[in-house]
């Protein structure tokens, strides 16, 4: 008999091993990001100009959240750090060092 891959228990392990939400700070305040992104998230990222920081960022934060992180003074290098970060820490990005999934 074939064993069958749960979507639900892999789903589970990666959550366990990463957790709900990755998590940054800026001027003493926090902020969240989720581990896992829904596909419609994803496929909007993926419509954005590669030049639409904002865009990227109001997607990744959710409204009340960016909201808040547009107050303060950030470069582009503030970002991209932060989204490599949020890339190799979460598994995000293919080909990033991530949390092992595996036992």
């Amino acid at each position: 008999m074939t064993a069958r891959y749960s979507v639900n228990a892999a789903r589970a392990q990666r959550l366990e091993a990463l957790g709900q939400h990755w998590e940054f700070e800026i001027d003493g305040e926090r902020y969240a990001l989720a581990t896992e992104l829904p596909h419609k998230i994803v496929k909007r990222l993926a419509d954005l100009d590669p030049s639409d920081v904002e865009g990227m960022l109001e997607l990744l934060l959710g409204g009340e959240q960016f909201e808040r992180f547009r107050l303060h003074e950030v470069s582009v290098q503030d970002v991209q750090a932060l989204v490599e970060a949020y890339g190799r820490d979460s598994g995000m990005f293919p080909g990033e060092g991530s949390a092992s999934t595996s036992s």
